[in-house]
């Protein structure tokens, strides 16, 4: 079976939800810490072997290819100033991984945005990591996924089990489930089913290993909700054609950057999470909320102290008389 090199990393929206932050900078590039949220999806792509990756982009994007391209003049002047670190840092996004760029043109959907990738990829499995999705580099997802594969070929999707008033906001599988297993086979995909009729709760998240016959199927596939091509569509023709599609149920660290909310918890947990940073972080982050905590969720000795109203005057002071 052939060993998986290659990642598709589709990255052309618009980041409407980040604005007016992204109106000149992708979403992509919002930094998580010290790095772009993008840096961290390629790093988890390569920590798996898929140093080949390939970027489906669209306008106002060029910023992706500057961060992982030279800088000569910033690294000269590291160099000089004896920025050993930095520098490292800097050169650690160039030398990452061997990156190209295609454009998507017409923004029609995922799906469309991965058949752009096709003449890339050729005839071989590949990868998809959407760029919105970042896995805690300590929950070995992709390595799962990569192992399911190896032992059962075909596809393999992403799952998260969601709460059910929750399921029409995403792609949901129906599932063959042996046990406690996290893997199951998947029979059929569902793309944001109207509320109350999921056929499970397990949601669709932006990690995918699917065999290239994926490519035909998305050159057939009409556009499906909200008039875009997508994905989920062209996967649920697979498992009903008697390709093989297997689900892992992942349990560990997800945040969708895209979303203002889980943007910020990311920030959060990997800031903690830092050697470097993490102590003097999280002692900071308890004195915060203990500022922010309602004064009835305090213990007694927290609870400011009340001075209550009193008939006495107050003493005065007078200075004493100077003696000769």
């Amino acid at each position: 079976m052939n060993e998986i090199t290659k990642a598709v990393i589709p990255v052309a929206g618009l980041g409407t939800r980040f604005l007016p932050a992204t109106k000149a900078t992708p979403k992509e590039m919002l930094p998580v810490v010290d790095k772009p949220a993008i840096q961290y999806v390629v790093e988890e792509a390569v920590s798996v072997g898929m140093r080949d990756v390939l970027m489906v982009t669209g306008r106002n994007k060029r910023a992706l290819e500057d961060h992982f391209d030279r800088n000569c003049e910033l690294e000269l002047a590291l160099e000089k100033k004896g920025d050993a670190e930095r520098l490292a840092s800097v050169n650690l996004s160039t030398e990452l991984a061997d990156i190209h760029y295609t454009r998507q043109g017409d923004p029609r959907g995922l799906g469309h945005a991965v058949l752009c990738a096709a003449p890339h990829v050729g005839d071989e499995p590949f990868a998809v990591l959407l760029g919105d999705d970042l896995i805690d580099p300590r929950d070995p997802l992709l390595a799962q996924m990569r192992q399911v594969h190896r032992e059962h070929g075909g596809s393999v999707i992403a799952l998260m089990e969601v709460e059910p008033e929750r399921s029409h906001l995403y792609g949901c599988a129906a599932a063959e489930r042996d046990g406690t297993s996290p893997v199951v086979r998947v029979t059929d995909l569902v793309e944001k089913p109207a509320p109350g009729t999921a056929p499970s709760n397990l949601a669709v998240i932006g990690r995918y290993i699917l065999e290239p016959a994926v490519f035909d199927v998305l050159r057939r596939t009409p556009p499906g909700r909200g008039g875009e091509i997508q994905l989920t569509d062209a996967i649920r023709t697979l498992a009903a054609t008697g390709h093989t599609v297997h689900g892992v149920v992942f349990s560990g660290r997800r945040y969708d950057t895209g979303d203002r909310g889980d943007y910020l918890r990311a920030v959060v947990r990997i800031a903690a999470d830092r050697s470097d940073l993490g102590p003097d972080f999280v002692e900071w982050l308890r004195e915060f909320l203990l500022d922010h905590q309602p004064v009835e969720h305090r213990s007694v000795d927290e609870r400011p102290v009340e001075l209550q109203p009193t008939d006495e005057r107050p003493v005065e002071l007078r200075p004493a008389a100077l003696t000769a």
